[in-house]
């Protein structure tokens, strides 16, 4: 921990108060993020071809009934918000993990290939007909690809400690472009039309149709997947500042690693399997968050998962408000606002 308290005394002086001040910050973003997200929840229980004013949805979910705008709120679009709600969470969660285990702020499920991995395992679950005679099996063929991906980048790291930053970046495309032929194959190779258009469908990214089953089969995993990744945070911090240091604050660096790999997959697995593959949420989110309160996991990381949430109920609130005259579905939306922001941060960082 010498290595960590050893600054010039400028920097000494100023460490009372920044902290101070970056913790009042993360209160307030906190608070406003999870305010935000309970007027979101309300705005999309209203929104629709019923629609609903404040009241009437708050009475729809307080005080459900046998009436039809009880059973249009609690049996269609109170699921697609809770699956919503999950989602957005993991997908951010991960991602702030994914920066700090890789040491590169430009690394997210998506972009690092994760998703991608994911995906495949998915798609096959999904041709094989696993969906239909094993209700885990997509989930359990999402989170093998998943990881099965996070160890192959932790692989190419450790055999290339002194890559450039935009190592993960490159290995992410090569996964990427892999995947989507292997997904190309297997959606040409389904057993039916049926399986082949559900694939497709899913791989589009949405929560349309989503149901009480979808939320349940994501919950436990993604639930308890972040909460085992907010003990961890001392050992994000720890590893965001290198092996060295990490090593010399008494972690096993290559253990800490696997395990926080490991429980990111299966976060991304569980997330993926109910939503399809939604980008740029585990990228934009933790470098908002992160540009507001610093870098200290402890805050990072939950305001993170609560922004995650946040947004992704707004992407989908908005995909459901334009697909009364189009059909776009969420992650479309998202990729929408997430590709102009890290296209803005790739060329900031090679600017600097």
């Amino acid at each position: 921990m010498t290595q960590l308290d050893s600054p010039s005394h400028t920097t000494t002086t100023a460490h009372p108060v920044l902290p101070r001040r970056r913790s009042r910050r993360a209160l307030w973003l906190g608070a406003a993020a999870a305010l935000a997200l309970v007027l979101a929840v309300l705005l999309s229980v209203g929104l629709g071809t019923l629609r609903l004013d404040p009241f009437e949805a708050v009475r729809a979910l307080v005080a459900p009934d046998s009436s039809q705008v009880s059973t249009v709120v609690w049996s269609i679009r109170l699921p697609r918000i809770v699956v919503a709600v999950l989602v957005g969470g993991a997908l951010a969660g991960v991602g702030v993990v994914m920066q700090a285990v890789f040491r590169n702020p430009l690394a997210d499920p998506g972009v690092t290939g994760v998703s991608s991995g994911a995906a495949v395992g998915a798609v096959a679950g999904i041709t094989l007909g696993l969906g239909g005679s094993l209700q885990w099996g997509v989930p359990l063929a999402a989170f093998a690809g998943s990881l099965a991906v996070a160890l192959a980048l932790q692989a190419v790291l450790h055999a290339n400690r002194g890559a450039s930053t935009y190592t993960l970046i490159l290995v992410g495309v090569s996964i990427n472009a892999f995947a989507g032929a292997v997904i190309s194959v297997l959606v040409a190779n389904a057993k039916d039309d049926a399986l082949a258009r559900g694939a497709v469908f899913w791989l589009a990214g949405d929560l349309e149709l989503r149901t009480w089953n979808h939320a349940a089969m994501a919950v436990v995993p993604i639930v308890l997947g972040l909460a085992l990744l907010l003990t961890r945070t001392r050992a994000l911090d720890a590893l965001l500042l290198g092996d060295d240091v990490a090593a010399t604050s008494g972690y096993d660096v290559h253990r800490t690693r696997l395990v926080l790999l490991l429980v990111a997959s299966l976060v991304t697995g569980a997330a993926v399997a109910v939503s399809g593959v939604i980008s740029f949420v585990g990228l934009v989110v933790p470098h908002a968050v992160r540009l507001v309160i610093g870098a200290k996991h402890s805050l990072l990381l939950p305001i993170s998962v609560v922004c995650g949430s946040l947004f992704l109920v707004l992407a989908d609130t908005a995909a459901r408000a334009v697909s009364t005259t189009a059909v776009v579905q969420t992650g479309a939306v998202s990729a929408v606002v997430g590709a102009p922001v890290f296209l803005a941060l790739l060329l900031s960082r090679r600017t600097a």
